[in-house]
């Protein structure tokens, strides 16, 4: 079924429909999950509760055409993670690290494009949870300082330090790798 079809059949409340739905798009979901959440079955709770808001909320669904669908529904699993987030209190708790140097020394891009995506992926998950929850919303999903503030309940500066701390954190560990398998 293409996109539009599936959407329309999901708003009336299709059962097979929805089925199809999450079977087509839960793994990139899951994905999305996984990069807030610290671990898979957190992600996978935060799967299944997207997805009942999702099949709730499909009268807010409004087709812009081809893409629309799956850009609606990856906005709905950042706002259930961010909420569960909130709920949770997980942005206060990030760990505290060792000091911070005011510069980091960033890779290069043609070196990081040598160490796989899962290594990648798995340093991003390794990063306490406020700084991880920070580095998402400004790298995947292009928010401001001044957005992800709002969205976190922190200040702007706050949001800054974060990220500028996982960068340095991440830097470290790219860094640490090729040498150790460069």
């Amino acid at each position: 079924m293409e996109e539009f079809e599936l959407s329309e059949q999901c708003r009336q409340g299709n059962n097979q429909a929805r089925k199809e739905l999450y079977e087509q798009y839960a793994g990139r979901m899951l994905g999305v999950c996984l990069r807030y959440a610290g671990d898979r079955d957190t992600a996978q709770d935060l799967l299944h509760d997207g997805f009942l808001k999702i099949f709730d909320s499909f009268d807010k669904f409004t087709w812009r055409g081809e893409g629309s669908l799956r850009a609606w529904m990856e906005r709905v699993m950042v706002n259930t993670v961010l909420q569960y987030l909130r709920k949770n209190d997980v942005i206060n708790q990030s760990a505290t690290l060792e000091e911070v140097p005011e510069v980091y020394e960033e890779p290069e891009a043609s070196a990081v494009e040598l160490i796989p995506q899962s290594v990648l992926i798995q340093f991003v998950k390794e990063l306490p949870a406020g700084y991880r929850t920070v580095f998402n919303l400004y790298t995947f999903e292009d928010k401001s300082h001044k957005e992800i503030a709002q969205l976190l309940g922190i200040n702007e500066k706050s949001s800054a330090s974060q990220l500028f701390r996982a960068k340095n954190v991440l830097a470290k560990k790219v860094k640490e790798w090729l040498m150790n398998n460069g």
